[in-house]
């Protein structure tokens, strides 16, 4: 294997995440099996390929750290917004702040220019600046939809210790992957032999 080849881990999306990218966004890091944490948007590399993956930035989008880092910044304005919601809490100012800001970033229009070369034409001031505004924009909105839509009451944290992930709750099922529920029917089955003990 080559040693610049990394080997991303095949994790299954959380219920809901497939019809809610902020949802997806908000699960982008992860408690991994031995406590380790994953980040598939952890470099500027991954946080590309990841919006690409979801069409929110044509294929061959290039980012730098800071674009990368605006993307991390909003999953974690968002996880706080979700678990205030799970909790029943008020909701951070910062994180209502963050996600209004990305919503009112997007660009509508590219701009109106003068080159001596080609005239008049409209371009966008940095596309790569535009391309991330209406990425963070699209996943703020869905994040704000969620939490004020149908399924605001669906939205849950995976109940499996040391999970972070959210999720819809479908039924009675409170994990976001059947790995998290043997987990958690096992930590269950532990804790009854242990009190009999």
């Amino acid at each position: 294997m080559n040693a610049s080849c990394t080997v991303r881990p095949v994790i299954p999306a959380a219920p809901g995440a497939d019809r809610h990218p902020g949802l997806d966004l908000a699960n982008s890091r992860l408690s991994m099996p031995g406590g380790q944490v994953t980040d598939l948007i952890g470099t500027p590399r991954e946080a590309a390929r990841w919006l690409i993956e979801r069409d929110l930035a044509p294929a061959g989008t290039v980012l730098h750290e800071i674009c990368a880092g605006r993307l991390r910044a909003l999953r974690e304005r968002i996880r706080e917004l979700f678990a205030a919601h799970v909790h029943g809490a008020e909701p951070p100012a910062e994180a209502l702040a963050a996600v209004n800001t990305a919503l009112t970033r997007v660009p509508t229009a590219a701009e109106l220019r003068w080159d001596p070369a080609t005239g008049l034409h409209r371009s966008a001031p940095h596309p790569t600046d535009q391309a991330v505004d209406h990425a963070l924009g699209v996943l703020a909105a869905d994040a704000a939809d969620l939490l004020t839509g149908p399924d605001a009451a669906r939205l849950t944290a995976c109940d499996s210790s040391p999970c972070m992930r959210y999720l819809l709750r479908t039924g009675r099922r409170h994990w976001c992957s059947v790995r998290c529920g043997d987990r958690a029917r096992a930590a269950r089955a532990y804790a009854r032999r242990a009190d009999r003990i």
